[in-house]
C-alpha cells in the first residue's frame, strides 16, 4: 500500500516538475549562450511569459488548414508530455514505471514528429513543405541509429525498461564497456538533430532558407504557438534526462524511497540537466550550422558509430 502510495505521488510530482522545467531549461540554454556572447540575454522565465501570453490568444488558420493543423498541436505536445513522464527524473518506481521502455519512447517521440510534419504540410506553404521534408528525411537517418543505440542497451542491461536499465548500470554490474561511450556519442548526435539544434539546425534563425523547425510552425499562432513551443521544450527535456537517466544514474531515490531520498534526488536530477544544458549551450556557442545536405553525413557518423558498438558488443559476448 505505502509502495504504491509513494509510485502515485512521485509520478504526480515528476509530472509537475517537467512541465514547469521544461521552459525553464530552454531559457536557461538562451542566458548561457548571451552571456557566452557578451550580452545581458533574456530572463531565465522569458519562455514561461512568452507562453503564458501566447496562451491567452486566440490561434488563426489559413484559409487552406484542414483539422490536421487543429489537432497536430495537441496531438504532439501530449505524446512528448507522455514521454516526458515516462523518463525516470529524481525518483525511480513511479506509477508509470512499467511503461518506460525505450521502444515506447521512440515511437511518442515519432507519433510527434510526424504530428509535426503533417502540420507544415497542411497548409501547403511552400516554407512548411520544405521544413517538412527536411525533418522526414533527417528522422530517415535518425532512426536507424536510435534503434541501434536501445539495441545496444538492451543487450547490456537485459531489458529495454529505462527502470531496470538504470538499477543494471547504477549498481556497476554491466562495466565499463566501449560500446556505451560509442552510442553515447551516437544518442548526442541524434539528440542535436531531433531537437534542432547547432549544427543541425539554428533554433534562433530567422532565414527561411534555413529553417528546418521553425518552417513547419511559420503559420502557427495563438495557443497553437504556444503548444508547439512547449513540445519542442519537452523533447529538448527528454532527451537530456534521458542522457542522464541512462549515462549519468547516481543520485536518484530508489523505489520505496522517503520524501529525504526524493529531495536529494531532485537535487541531483537539476544539477545533471543543468550541467547539460550549459554543455549544449557552450557546444552551440563554439560550432557553426551545417550546410541541410551534411546532416545526413552528420547521422551516418553516429550510424557508424552505433553500427561498431553492436559488433564489439557481440564479438565481446562470443568471447566469453
Amino acid at each position: 500500500m505505502m509502495l504504491g502510495l509513494a509510485a502515485i505521488v512521485t509520478q504526480m510530482m515528476h509530472l509537475a516538475l517537467v512541465l514547469a522545467m521544461a521552459p525553464v531549461l530552454v531559457g536557461l540554454v538562451r542566458l548561457v549562450k548571451a552571456r557566452l556572447m557578451g550580452r545581458r540575454g533574456p530572463a531565465l522565465l522569458q519562455p514561461w511569459r512568452d507562453l503564458a501570453k501566447l496562451l491567452r490568444k486566440r490561434p488563426v488558420l489559413a484559409d487552406g488548414a484542414t483539422e490536421i493543423s487543429r489537432a497536430a498541436p495537441y496531438v504532439a505536445c501530449a505524446a512528448t508530455l507522455f514521454a516526458a513522464v515516462l523518463v525516470p527524473g529524481f525518483a525511480q518506481g513511479m506509477l508509470l514505471a512499467p511503461l518506460a521502455d525505450l521502444l515506447l519512447l521512440a515511437g511518442l517521440l515519432a507519433l510527434a514528429r510526424v504530428a509535426l510534419a503533417l502540420a507544415g504540410m497542411d497548409v501547403g506553404t511552400a516554407f512548411g513543405g520544405m521544413g517538412a521534408a527536411r525533418e522526414l528525411s533527417f528522422s530517415a537517418c535518425a532512426e536507424p541509429v536510435l534503434l541501434l543505440c536501445i539495441l545496444v542497451l538492451a543487450m547490456i542491461a537485459g531489458t529495454t525498461n529505462l527502470d531496470a536499465m538504470i538499477v543494471a548500470f547504477r549498481e556497476g554490474g554491466v562495466g565499463l564497456r566501449v560500446s556505451l561511450a560509442l552510442i553515447a556519442v551516437a544518442l548526442l548526435a541524434v539528440g542535436l538533430v531531433e531537437n534542432a539544434r547547432m549544427p543541425a539546425d539554428n533554433p534562433a534563425t530567422h532565414l527561411e532558407l534555413t529553417m528546418v523547425h521553425e518552417a513547419m510552425i511559420l503559420e502557427a499562432s495563438g495557443r497553437h504557438l504556444a503548444l508547439w513551443e512547449l513540445q519542442a521544450a519537452l523533447k529538448l527535456l527528454v532527451w537530456m534526462a534521458l542522457l542522464s537517466a541512462v549515462f549519468m544514474p547516481w543520485g536518484m531515490a530508489p523505489a520505496g524511497a522517503g520524501p529525504l531520498a526524493w529531495l536529494l534526488g531532485l537535487v541531483a536530477w537539476l544539477g545533471k540537466i543543468t550541467a547539460l544544458a550549459v554543455a549544449l549551450a557552450v557546444f552551440e556557442s563554439a560550432i557553426a550550422k551545417m550546410r541541410v545536405f551534411r546532416i545526413p553525413e552528420f547521422l551516418g557518423v553516429a550510424l557508424l558509430l552505433a553500427a561498431l558498438a553492436v559488433a564489439l558488443l557481440f564479438v565481446s559476448t562470443g568471447l566469453a
